[in-house]
């Protein structure tokens, strides 16, 4: 079955210009244009997916990662911007050498064709349209099929960019697979599928693993945030709502919070504070020792097993009461995804434990775990945020998407 998809995907690839080329500036150019003058059917077509999502019962909450708005072009068009910014930051390098050879360059190559499996949001389509084929790779594109008539439109004006840059359409496919016998089958075809890259839910992620294809892991986040008794319980608050609210079901949503029993107290009453006069609710999933503390502003649930470990992807947060650091990073290891973790703390040997101990991509001290993104720490532009602990760990920029070749000027030299 998808024998033909591979064939033309990978003759795009073998046709494709090296890295570097001017042909991959033009397509970052004319793609931010093109998003544009396709937006209205766009706007339509997801118009029609959110519709249809709000009709068949999905949350509130995944409905709104469905939907495009103005903003999100906007944000689409800045990100091609960005991309061939950072074009000339993936090129052939010199390597110093004392050996036989004279020269040695390192060459970045891409990686060839990649798989690229997600849920829900919609703009992650033009991420994996842009970011791996403005290095020279081919991609499948296998978003959910809530977004389908939305991904199609996007598919439409991704041709029309490769088009006028003059690279093959067929560097660049959307997969129409709703039950998923599609994916199945490619899964199976490490012969044709060069590297895979899944982002979403950990069951998703966990899917993917069954393949034999390499596996650029891209999965939710089961993040946790310790406040230490020594915290600046105003910067905790702050820290907390911020790694929550703006993007519950996002990535680096904090989904457990884990209080140092010393100021348990203090921070739910400056957590009521924090909260006071917002629109947006937060509910608590709190175990039963912290019942007699929870001030009456605050809305609770019952904290479950299940809770632990739990991506929520709704503006809810488990509570757990903890001894020290020590007991901290115990439930990390035992129910972390190995995402972002955070700690908000003053005693420096508690960071200091923290940024050696936390296994996690990135480990955020004092301040919000929505840091972890590419962009805003000044990384470049991103595809995902790897869990893996091979090729890449974090946000995977363009420097990600290719591997490199080494070529040397013998001059005639034997090695003997």
């Amino acid at each position: 079955m998808p024998d033909g998809l591979l064939s033309r995907a990978r003759a795009a690839f073998d046709t494709a210009p090296p890295v570097g080329d001017p042909a991959y500036d033009r397509y970052c150019r004319v793609l931010g244009e093109e998003l544009v003058a396709h937006w209205p059917q766009i706007a339509r077509a997801n118009a029609a997916d959110v519709t249809t999502a709000r009709r068949l019962g999905m949350p509130p909450t995944l409905v709104e990662r469905l939907r495009l708005t103005d903003a999100h072009r906007d944000r689409m068009v800045e990100l091609t911007a960005m991309t061939r910014d950072e074009l000339r930051q993936v090129r052939e390098s010199e390597v110093p050498v004392s050996g036989a050879a004279r020269h040695v360059h390192r060459v970045p190559r891409p990686l060839g064709v990649v798989l690229m499996v997600y849920e829900a949001r919609p703009t992650v389509t033009v991420d994996g349209a842009l970011l791996p084929v403005a290095v020279g790779n081919a991609v499948l594109l296998r978003g959910g099929k809530e977004t389908a008539a939305t991904n199609a439109a996007l598919e439409r004006a991704v041709h029309a960019a490769l088009t006028r840059a003059g690279l093959p359409t067929g560097l660049v496919t959307v997969l129409d697979d709703p039950q998923r016998r599609l994916l199945r089958a490619l899964l199976k075809r490490p012969d044709e599928v060069d590297v895979l890259i899944p982002r979403g839910s950990p069951a998703l992620v966990e899917y993917c693993r069954t393949s034999a294809i390499p596996l650029i892991a891209g999965g939710g986040g089961v993040n946790h945030l310790y406040v230490h008794r020594s915290a600046d319980l105003d910067l905790a608050v702050r820290a907390t709502l911020d790694s929550k609210l703006p993007e519950p079901a996002g990535c680096t949503s904090v989904e457990t919070l884990l209080l140092d029993r010393a100021v348990a107290r203090d921070y739910l009453e400056a957590l009521a504070r924090g909260l006071a006069g917002r629109e947006t609710e937060l509910t608590l999933h709190t175990a039963p020792e912290l019942d007699a503390l929870v001030p009456t502003a605050l809305k609770t649930e019952p904290l479950a097993a299940h809770d632990l470990g739990r991506e929520f992807l709704d503006p809810v947060v488990a509570v757990v009461p903890v001894d020290d650091e020590n007991a901290a990073l115990d439930h990390v290891r035992r129910h972390g995804s190995g995402h972002t973790e955070g700690v908000i703390a003053r005693d420096r040997h508690v960071v200091d434990a923290y940024r050696r101990r936390a296994d996690a991509a990135m480990v955020v001290v004092n301040g919000s775990l929505r840091l972890h993104d590419g962009p805003t720490l000044g990384l470049g532009t991103e595809i995902a945020i790897a869990t893996g602990r091979l090729h890449v760990r974090g946000p995977v920029t363009l420097g990600a998407l290719v591997t490199h070749s080494y070529v040397t000027d013998g001059a005639g030299a034997l090695r003997g």
